[in-house]
């Protein structure tokens, strides 16, 4: 199966796996799972390390290492996703997730995030 994981989610994943729900280590642990990071992640992390909000800049400086390290795949965005997430109503102003919940939907498939404002969306959410 595939999942988009929230930026939340793939920092928990690489740093503090043991802090996840069960049922999200146990996603994150299968081999056959397929666990898409968003190239909205990089950005939101770039953006976030910047302005000491977060401290990731290792990650990010072998961020490409990172993700083959740890089984991810880059998902790309299309112009389609980036409309649509503009176009959602306004539940919640972040791009980076507005972002993250139009991928979600475009591909249906589920995005791992504790965040429920998605639900919102209709997005398939996993976290407990």
């Amino acid at each position: 199966m595939t999942y988009l994981l929230d930026t939340h989610t793939f920092l928990s994943i690489l740093n503090t796996p043991e802090a996840l729900p069960t049922q999200v280590l146990k996603i994150a642990m299968d081999r056959s799972a397929v666990l898409l990071v968003s190239i909205a992640t990089p950005w939101e992390m770039a953006i976030k390390v910047a302005s000491g909000k977060l401290d990731a800049a290792d990650i990010l400086d072998d961020f490409e290492g990172v993700l083959g390290r740890g089984r991810f795949t880059t998902l790309e965005t299309a112009i389609r996703q980036v409309t649509r997430g503009g176009r959602l109503p306004l539940h919640h102003r972040d791009p980076f997730d507005r972002l993250l919940a139009a991928q979600a939907l475009e591909l249906r498939i589920p995005l791992i995030s504790r965040d429920q404002v998605f639900d919102l969306y209709g997005v398939q959410r996993i976290w407990d």
